[in-house]
């Protein structure tokens, strides 16, 4: 999936006018915004849950997508309106537009939901086949826009719309029905039992990512779209790597929650290896993030100078974010958890903002990369502490809640 989106991205920046790339970039990020708050937690809810519900697994995905569905139409359709009255400059400049990014919104809170009914129910090679179908359905349809010289933002969302379609559509003939056996008739009396976990949740996720996915936004709104094409290009490159770390902890949930005996050793083996893979990553970035921008279009590294070289070392602290979010998850602690989250996020949001006030797109990226850095600290003592006293043993050996 990585390779398939850079090479997605390397085509649209060779092909497509940087002013454009950095407004759809600003527009997908939005679409993750969005899809987050309108997914509402329910999706890692399912994750946790369905191996507790035996027998009511497709019930739950079933309810959780429907009213998933219907929050992103509403928060879509509130962002819509309120870019068209405070940022008459936005990306959203056509109705067309407006309403692909609403039925873009709809579209990834249901994959949201159903890619984590996949994780929770042990079977991520569905997942990962899904998503490397959205990403091979993407890079066709961007290649046959730029060969018809459809280049504009408009294009970039409609591939996005139309990839997410295909892939399920693709997955479920691929399964033989496998995609539509996760849901059935919605369960909603037993997602109303859930919501008060659903509501910590979602806490949670709002508060550790909704900042990360508003900085191509930011930098359009603060900066320019040219540099916003520029920031995006290592930005995607950095989002990439974090998948790793990301999905081991994500992974961490459903695998310590079905033998929580082990672990401890489980959440050791996840932090070394993604600590590792962070390192290695940041210093690729480090060293060759002239050669990156290169690759994507010979003009960017003229744009960026040497901007961009520190973005990768932001990395290692996300990693040890995710894992401290992995072992509040775990420890049903979300919604104490979700206050220091939050507070990180707004430190990350003005650290960010104060650096491109005061020095441009480098400022920016110091700014982020120093905020995630601290966040990583104080994350690294919370492991260090929880594992050391197994504090993680109590709460996680307990037994599953009952049937509600």
């Amino acid at each position: 999936m990585a390779g398939l989106g850079f090479v997605y991205w390397w085509l649209a920046a060779r092909t497509f006018p940087p002013e454009v790339i950095g407004n759809a970039s600003a527009l997908l990020s939005m679409i993750g915004l969005v899809a987050l708050l309108g997914e509402a937690g329910l999706g890692t809810l399912v994750i946790g849950e369905v191996v507790r519900h035996p027998g009511r697994e497709s019930g739950l995905a079933a309810a959780a997508t429907c009213v998933g569905g219907v929050i992103a139409l509403g928060v879509a359709l509130l962002f819509v309106f309120g870019e068209a009255l405070f940022v008459p400059a936005g990306p959203i400049d056509d109705w067309l537009k407006a309403g692909l990014f609403v039925l873009s919104c709809i579209l990834t809170v249901l994959s949201i939901v159903l890619d984590q009914a996949l994780v929770g129910n042990l079977r991520s090679s569905g997942r990962m086949v899904r998503q490397v179908l959205f990403s091979a359905f993407k890079l066709m349809l961007v290649a046959g826009a730029a060969y018809v010289g459809f280049a504009s933002s408009t294009a970039i969302v409609l591939t996005w719309v139309a990839g997410l379609l295909a892939s399920w559509i693709a997955l479920d003939l691929l399964t033989r029905g496998g995609a539509r056996r996760l849901v059935g008739l919605p369960d909603f009396q037993l997602l109303h039992k859930l919501r008060r976990k659903v509501f910590d949740h979602y806490a949670l996720d709002i508060a550790s990512q909704a900042s990360g996915l508003l900085m191509p936004y930011l930098v359009l709104v603060l900066l320019s779209p040219t540099i916003n094409a520029v920031f995006v290009s290592v930005w995607m490159l950095v989002s990439v790597a974090a998948m790793i770390p990301a999905a081991m902890a994500t992974v961490l949930f459903p695998v310590v929650r079905a033998n929580s005996a082990q672990s401890k050793h489980y959440i050791l083996v996840s932090l070394t290896v993604s600590l590792l893979f962070a390192l290695i990553c940041a210093n690729f970035i480090f060293l060759y993030s002239q050669q990156i921008l290169a690759l994507f279009n010979p003009a960017y590294p003229k744009i960026a100078g040497s901007s961009l070289c520190l973005l990768g070392f932001s990395l290692v602290g996300s990693a040890l974010k995710f894992h401290a979010c992995a072992l509040a998850r775990l420890a049903d602690r979300m919604r104490k958890a979700s206050f220091w989250f939050a507070f990180g996020g707004a430190l990350e949001l003005c650290l960010a903002v104060a650096g491109a006030k005061l020095d441009g797109l480098e400022g920016l990226v110091v700014g982020w990369t120093l905020s995630v850095s601290i966040e990583g600290a104080c994350a690294a003592f919370v492991i260090v502490f929880a594992t050391r006293l197994d504090s993680v043993s109590g709460p996680l050996s307990e037994e599953p809640a009952p049937s509600l």
